[in-house]
């Protein structure tokens, strides 16, 4: 009887770790993507940093990241951003300026997590850019982009990344925007 009765716990512990691989892979294969399309985009990111900052050279440049959750790629469009910025202050011989980064997501995104990392986010970034970046400045902007989440004319660029797919609604404007975005990323990308 006592074996008969530890079976069945067997099998819920060979399905819980069953489980759990599973989820820790999906998990790895949906930060790759991610990854991955970060990567592929960053061309055109790069290009639009390239032309905000040579046309208006401003002292202190604001960046959102929409829907950044709470993983490894967080900070990566972040750190993209920065190191291109800097290396247009060097090319230009220009000053770096300070950055104001706000990360935007919903209220239950695990932000104390980020906001641990930073130290070590910044000091990692100043090792790779030879003589250092402007100062940082972080903070958590919890809230849904179905509203608006910042003023008029606070940010210089906004980024949003695999956020799309967990909307629950979609405006009609911003359905019309996303077709030309697409239509946009896939006329330069032909």
């Amino acid at each position: 009887m006592l074996l008969s009765s530890f079976y069945p716990l067997q099998n819920v512990l060979f399905y819980n770790i069953n489980f759990n691989l599973y989820i820790n892979n999906h998990k790895l294969f949906v930060i790759d993507l991610q990854q991955k399309a970060i990567t592929l985009s960053k061309p055109i990111i790069q290009e639009a940093i390239t032309s905000l900052y040579s046309s208006t050279l401003p002292r202190s440049l604001a960046i959102a990241d929409l829907g950044c959750s709470s993983g490894p790629n967080t900070l990566f469009v972040v750190s993209e951003f920065i190191k291109t910025v800097e290396k247009l202050c060097r090319k230009l011989n220009h000053k770096s300026p300070e950055y104001k980064v706000f990360l935007n997501d919903l209220p239950g995104n695990d932000f104390n997590s980020i906001f641990t990392s930073l130290d070590s986010f910044k000091e990692q970034l100043q090792n790779e850019m030879e003589g250092g970046i402007g100062p940082c400045y972080f903070s958590g902007v919890p809230g849904s982009f179905y509203d608006r989440v910042f003023p008029d004319q606070s940010l210089h660029f906004v980024h949003s990344s695999y956020s799309l797919q967990w909307l629950s609604k979609v405006h009609a404007y911003a359905y019309v925007n996303q077709i030309l975005w697409l239509a946009f990323v896939f006329c330069r990308s032909g």
